[in-house]
């Protein structure tokens, strides 16, 4: 089965609505304001930004806990 027009009738028909538009963005009005929109993208960026780097900080200094209370002991197959 191949694609696109096969016959007289549906190369007409590709003709005729090719030239037609089917989304004219032109004459629709947006129902989001775009600079509402596009702060809130940079509120959403922002938030999100500040969360991985308190992550980052929380996991250093929860490494450097367990690194300064960790006890080693010496295993019985090595000496």
């Amino acid at each position: 089965m191949g694609v696109g027009a096969e016959d007289y009738i549906d190369k007409m028909l590709v003709q005729k609505y090719q030239e037609e538009k089917v989304d004219n963005h032109e004459n629709t009005e947006s129902m989001v304001d775009p600079e509402k929109m596009l702060e809130a993208m940079n509120d959403y960026a922002s938030t999100l930004r500040n969360m991985m780097e308190l992550r980052q900080r929380l996991n250093i200094a929860c490494y450097a806990i367990n690194a300064r209370t960790a006890r080693y002991q010496r295993s019985m197959g090595r000496q």
